[in-house]
């Protein structure tokens, strides 16, 4: 099973109502926290349904765990 890190961008099966079918996850764990990269909308799914609705892994961050914006670790 592939691994998941915040930051990763992933294609969706079904494309949300905005159009786009790429979704960022912000935030892991039991559930999966993902926000459109068309709207900005977020959603949460638990971490079975991600994986069900899930298609590719379509770009992953250089340093993995950072999110833009986030401050470097100390």
């Amino acid at each position: 099973m592939e691994e998941i890190l915040l930051g990763d961008v992933v294609q969706m099966r079904k494309p949300h109502p905005c159009g786009s079918d790429l979704w960022v996850i912000i935030r892991t764990g039991a559930d999966i926290k993902i926000r459109c990269t068309g709207c900005g909308r977020i959603v949460m799914l638990d971490r079975e349904a991600f994986l069900k609705r899930r298609k590719r892994l379509v770009e992953r961050p250089e340093s993995p765990g950072l999110l833009k914006g986030a401050s470097e670790p100390s």
